[in-house]
């Protein structure tokens, strides 16, 4: 008896599965056989992504880049080996 495992898709993969659903030039059951889905998880897909659509144009709600992120741990670096340094020097007058 062979079990039979799921299959992980990328945000990548569905993003592109939906848009190509959106563009309306195959219908779904065509896009079902293309990329080897059933036709409900393309459906559950699409809801998904038009219920989220409206979040990209908000303010302030993008992600922060890997740069900013990074930016932000060696801040908190620096503030601690800052306290530290403080903490040396008066423990050293």
């Amino acid at each position: 008896m062979s079990k039979n495992k799921r299959r992980k898709f990328s945000s990548a993969f569905k993003t592109k599965v939906v848009l190509e659903c959106l563009s309306e030039r195959y219908s779904i059951q065509e896009l079902a056989r293309k990329h080897e889905l059933h036709p409900n998880q393309i459906s559950q897909w699409k809801t998904q992504f038009l219920a989220n659509a409206e979040s990209v144009f908000e303010k302030g709600s993008t992600e922060k880049s890997k740069e900013e992120t990074e930016q932000e741990k060696l801040y908190k670096v620096i503030g601690q080996l800052k306290v530290e340094n403080d903490f040396l020097k008066k423990a050293l007058s």
